[in-house]
Order: structure tokens, then sequence, then C-alpha cells
């Protein structure tokens, strides 16, 4: 971030959204004393309301996402900006440009990987100058996966274990809902991939979003729609794994971050993701099942017909569960992999909380927290388009853990 004077310290864009309000209020609760905190979005009424609402006297902003002089004025007046404004494709390009242009520290919860791609195609140099920290992906995509990475590539160092090779995160448990925002996100990447085999490469290549695809080892495929015997992970697992969901963007994230940092997590380090569907006789049924059923979801949002009954089904954008699921809900990430040397280590991401929602905002507003004071102890960085490990690394391990989350590695 510039050195120079800024008027608010965060400001929350998208505050009225049903991320926004979730996270400002995160914020009003739990933002040190004397933080300055603005909200931000297109209506000035509907801010005011918000404000209202969480009992704070914070200034607001109103801004277009598509007014650039008036994003560019945001971004100026900030150290931080939040954003929950989706989908990024749609919405996100100004601001994202904006603050890489002004020296403006960055977060959001994209997990869309053309945008992320675009971002990092037309914002990382600006940000390499301006020393902006642009951090995609700060909730439930893609924080859990890129620092139990994190934490378990640190361990096995600190033990002089060698360097991770197969590492594959199982999601052992999740509860939480389903909101318009995610579905819209996926419709959005869908549409804009459909007719343009350039950006269909981008979504399914593996390191689409490397720094340095050339410079990447070879490693084969590594598909994330797989369904895999639970002791081929690790011998305590049990049962038939199915593809999680959210893979196809995590892995590219936690891949980013390894090449990131000249891949000290492994030359030969092979990341996937998981889910358990427990370990009865009816796992390899139910595994499959998940695999088909990802596979018909994608193919209904692309084809007209079925995407007509789909939009009249699947949740619009700005509903989401209620406080009984956010409060009700939880999620746990295991991490398990073999080093160089033949030691197999795990780790754990655990936290209460519906996962993209109630979690996610914690997630979100520590990692801009930790931005504006956590300086010193943040990952060396002249800017440029990071992830949640690079960026942000063991500053935000030890808030979150603060914040009540489990985040632990050890050997297994």
């Amino acid at each position: 971030m510039s050195d120079r004077v800024r008027e608010h310290d965060i400001v929350v864009y998208g505050a009225t959204g049903f991320v926004g309000v979730i996270t400002a209020r995160y914020l009003a609760e739990h933002a040190p004393a004397g933080t300055r905190v603005a909200l931000a979005g297109r209506s000035g009424q509907r801010l005011a309301d918000v404000r209202g609402q969480l009992g704070v006297d914070w200034p607001t902003v109103v801004a277009d996402a598509a007014d650039g002089e008036a994003l560019s004025r945001l971004a100026a007046s900030a150290r931080v900006v939040i954003t929950t404004v989706g989908p990024y494709l749609r919405y996100g390009k100004q601001l994202a440009r904006a603050c890489a242009e002004a020296g403006t520290d960055y977060v959001d919860l994209t997990g869309e990987v053309v945008f992320a791609r675009e971002s990092i195609d037309g914002n990382h140099e600006i940000a390499r100058r301006t020393g902006a920290r642009i951090v995609h992906s700060c909730g439930f995509d893609s924080v859990p996966s890129d620092l139990g990475v994190h934490v378990l590539a640190q361990r096995v160092a600190a033990d002089g274990a060698g360097e991770l090779t197969d590492t594959t995160m199982v999601v052992t448990s999740l509860r939480g809902g389903v909101s318009g925002g995610t579905v819209d996100t996926l419709r959005t990447q869908l549409d804009v991939v459909r007719d343009d085999r350039r950006l269909r490469r981008i979504a399914a290549g593996p390191y689409s979003l490397s720094p340095d695809r050339a410079a990447e080892p070879d490693l084969g495929r590594q598909g994330d729609v797989a369904t895999v015997r639970g002791a081929d992970v690790h011998p305590r697992l049990r049962g038939t794994l199915a593809p999680f969901f959210m893979a196809s963007y995590n892995t590219r994230v936690v891949r980013r971050s390894n090449a990131l940092r000249d891949w000290r997590y492994g030359r030969r380090f092979r990341y996937r993701e998981l889910m358990s569907v427990g370990a009865s006789p009816l796992s390899p049924l139910l595994a499959n099942g998940v695999r088909l059923g990802l596979g018909a979801l994608v193919a209904g949002m692309m084809l007209p017909p079925t995407r007509f009954v789909l939009d009249r089904v699947l949740p619009k954008p700005g509903s989401g569960p209620d406080e009984r699921v956010q409060r009700d809900g939880h999620f746990t990430c295991d991490f398990f992999t073999t080093t160089t040397t033949g030691a197999r280590y795990t780790a754990r991401f655990r936290a209460n909380g519906d996962p993209g929602y109630a979690a996610t905002a914690v997630m979100l507003a520590e990692s801009a927290l930790a931005l504006v004071y956590d300086r010193e102890a943040l990952p060396p960085s002249d800017g440029g388009v990071l992830t949640p490990a690079t960026a942000l690394g063991d500053a935000l391990v030890t808030r979150l853990r603060a914040a009540g989350m489990e985040i632990t590695a050890a050997p297994a």
C-alpha cells in the first residue's frame, strides 16, 4: 500500500449485499477501536439503512461498479478495499484495476478462474510498481486450501522432512447453505467460456493462474472431477471420496502460491481436493453421484432449455441462508501429504459458521485487518496480484486462530 495518508483504513464495497452486510457486521464487532471503516455501494439510501442496522457512524461512499472515476476516488481514499460485489467478471474488473493503480491493498471473494487470470495479466505489474497487494479469494474460496498447504509445508520444512509431493485436501465435514450470488458466479463464468476456446483452455488448465506456465513441472494429469478410494489418499480414510465442487478453482490458487514462492512446496508437488461422502458400502455410489451431478449442473447451465428451468429454481442473486443456517454451519478440511523423504504429514483447517457466509466473512474481514495492522508480520512482497498465502501468510493464520478457527499441521 502507498505511504500516502488515506481517509479510510477499510472500505467495504458491496456493503448492502448479502455477504457485505455480514462482513461489515463482523468489522463493527471485532475491528480494533479507532479503525476507520467506510461502507460503499451504488445506493446511498441502502448504505444508510445498513449503517443504521449496524449501529455505527461510519461514512458512506456511493460508487457504481461501472463508474470508473468513482471507483478510482474510492480506491484512492482507502488503505484497504474489501469487495463482495460479484460476479467479478461482470462487476469487479474496474475496481481491481483502480486499487492496483492507487497503491491500495485489495481483498475479494472470487472463485472465478477467468477473472483471476485477467487480473493477473492486467494488474500484477501495475501493483508491483505501486506496492499494492491485490489478494483474490479471501473467503472459503480459497483461504482454507491455501493456508492449509502453507502450514503443512512450513511444518515439513521445520522438521527437515523434505518437500511436499502428492498432497490432497479432503473436506471431511461440511454444512451450510447456497446463495444466489454463488449460482450467478457459475452462470457468468459458463457464459463467458462457452463460445471462446481460449477462455475454455484457461478455465480448464491446472496451472492457469501460475505466473509462468512454461516453468511449471510436468506432473501429468491433475484432474478435479475424479472419484478416489480413501485408502489411496491415507490409510485412515475409508470409503470412496467424491470430487469437491470448488477444487477446479482452489487447486489453481495453491499452485500459484507454490510458483510465486519459487516452488518452495516442492517441484514434485501435486495437489488435488476431494470430499468425503461417508464410509458406508454406498460411498462409491454416492461419490459417483456427486461427480455426475456436478457435470450435469454445468451441462444444464450451458444448454438453453435446461438453463431456462434452472434459472427459475436455483437461488436468485442477493439471497442466502438464514441466520440459523449461518450459525449452525461448519467445515473441516483435512490435508494429507507424503514428502520427498517418505514421511507422512497431515494438516487441518476447521471453522464453525456457514462456510460461504459466516466463516467467509471472518476470513475476509481478518484479511483486511491483517493488511491494516500487521504490516511487519506479512510475507515480504513488492506487491502484485497475490494469493492469501503469499500476501498474508502467518499474519492471517494467527488472526484466524485467534478468531476461533483450528489451523494445525503435524506428522501423521
